[in-house]
């Protein structure tokens, strides 16, 4: 059956049929992260919410390319068009090159992504090695009469732009708003009008990060850079543009104006945003001292966490939700996660342990559509969660010997599991470096079974009951069947 898929564009505020423009190409574009600083989880969810995109229209038959970008220069420490640029600050303060800097948190990031198990995008773009685009970019809409010089910096003219098309279209916002609500900084004398922003910026004599241009030595603004590398890699039109719901204003509202400057019309045709992720009802924040790495995440080293969490448990916690909605971390929340997690795994598991028979006695009818139905509105992983739990339950009847599959049926859930949880979802079994410990133990436990099988043949129930119970004690829950015993360890 051929699947069609709706997703939510926030220009149109409404879900869309995905038709891509030259299909069976998709072009997708998403911000990726702002290499200066520990990743934290706020990192992990535009990764992951992109990375089920990207699975899905590959897995639908589209060849998709996918370009997430590095912002490795421009993203000043005030706004984006003020202050200094965090990579060069802290390569001054530790007196690094500032592509020392940008390597090693590009490093630490990939770490994680693979952790994570986010696939890696299509072309993977530096800000840093795009300024000749940029610059490009600068000269047309100078050309087009939407910018102007002023002191070596060049501003887009906001004011102008709204007379002839409409500044704030993708965040709802009038440029009224945004004259009342843009700060006064330093350097706003520059500017013809508050809502300007810098296109190109020239250099302080302390600024390291700096590039010979028509108007001075400096460096591009922070918007520049994804407009230019789409348009580099994707085309004048492409399909998707996606990054965290923070990024529609001034980011993307910033980056339209620019391509319609620019080109005279929109580059982007479905733009997509995840929610954002809170910690106990708060936005995650260094000075609420509530901003957690994912490397503490995973070693569990934040006085805010009681434990360390996997990072398929992560994964698992964030697909719980619908990626537009907001996503508030706890302990208790990653727990069940973690737990429900396991329940899957383990039901996947019993899978390849059941025997077939000659009926089926549960109920699976549709499963695998039911899936595909979550998915094609708008990515609803949370729903196709729920389908698989209630196919563990399914399973696990079927475990317990109180209800029967047969082999084709038995087939079937494997491949809706091995599909949805593991393909699409990205979900994987984790295996840490214990794991040759943790099969040697299984082995112990499988020999131990045995042994009290033979005992309970001899009817030498003295030593069966201290098998078992020694095997309990030590956090192994034992099942008896008519054909042996099962075993598993509650973690």
């Amino acid at each position: 059956m051929e699947q069609k898929l709706f997703i939510y564009n926030t220009l149109s505020r409404k879900k869309e049929e995905f038709v891509p423009l030259h299909a069976p190409h998709v072009g997708m574009y998403v911000c990726g992260p702002t290499v200066y600083g520990d990743g934290h989880l706020g990192h992990a969810r535009p990764a992951i919410t992109f990375d089920i995109v990207f699975r899905y229209l590959k897995h639908l038959g589209y060849k998709v390319r996918y370009v997430r970008n590095i912002t490795d220069v421009g993203h000043l420490e005030h706004d984006a068009d003020e202050g200094e640029d965090k990579i060069a600050k802290k390569a001054r303060l530790e007196q690094l090159e500032p592509m020392e800097v940008a390597q090693y948190y590009a490093n630490r990031y990939h770490k994680a992504m693979e952790a994570l198990n986010v696939l890696p995008p299509s072309i993977e773009p530096l800000a840093s090695g795009h300024i000749i685009e940029q610059i490009e970019l600068v000269k047309e809409i100078l050309k087009n009469g939407y910018a102007y010089e002023s002191h070596g910096s060049v501003y887009f003219d906001v004011a102008k732009y709204n007379k002839d098309h409409r500044y704030g279209k993708l965040s709802g916002r009038n440029l009224d708003d945004v004259l009342n609500t843009t700060r006064e900084l330093d350097g706003q004398e520059e500017k013809h009008n508050p809502a300007d922003f810098a296109l190109w910026k020239c250099a302080q004599p302390e600024h390291i990060m700096r590039w010979p241009s028509p108007w001075s030595n400096g460096f591009p603004g922070w918007h520049c850079e994804c407009t230019a590398m789409g348009r580099k890699y994707l085309g004048a039109h492409f399909d998707i543009h996606g990054g965290g719901m923070d990024l529609v204003f001034p980011h993307h509202e910033c980056e339209i104006a620019q391509s319609v400057a620019s080109q005279g019309d929109d580059m982007v045709h479905y733009w997509m945003h995840n929610n954002m992720l809170t910690i106990n009802g708060t936005k995650m924040s260094k000075s609420l001292g509530n901003f957690i790495t994912l490397d503490e995440f995973f070693n569990g080293t934040h006085p805010l966490l009681t434990q360390p969490y996997s990072p398929m448990t992560i994964r698992f916690f964030i697909l719980q939700a619908h990626y537009r909605s907001t996503v508030d971390f706890s302990n208790e929340a990653l727990q069940a996660a973690e737990k429900g997690m396991q329940r899957l795994m383990e039901a996947y598991n019993n899978l390849e342990r059941i025997q077939p028979a000659g009926a089926t006695t549960i109920d699976i009818t549709g499963l695998r559509q039911k899936c595909y139905d979550a998915m094609n509105d708008d990515l609803n992983t949370p729903i196709v969660i729920a389908h698989l739990f209630d196919a563990s339950k399914a399973i696990n009847t079927v475990y317990d010997k109180k209800a029967t599959i047969t082999k084709e049926d038995l087939e079937e859930l494997k491949s809706v599991f091995q599909l949805f949880l593991f393909d699409l979802l990205g979900m994987k079994e984790e295996r840490g470096s214990d794991d040759a410990r943790e099969q040697a133990y299984g082995k112990v436990v499988d020999m131990l079974l045995e042994q009290r099988m033979v005992a309970k043949a001899n009817k030498d129930w003295t030593t069966s009951d201290k098998i078992r119970n020694e095997l309990t004690a030590l956090g192994f829950e034992i099942k008896d069947t008519k054909d042996g015993a099962t075993w598993k360890l509650n973690k």
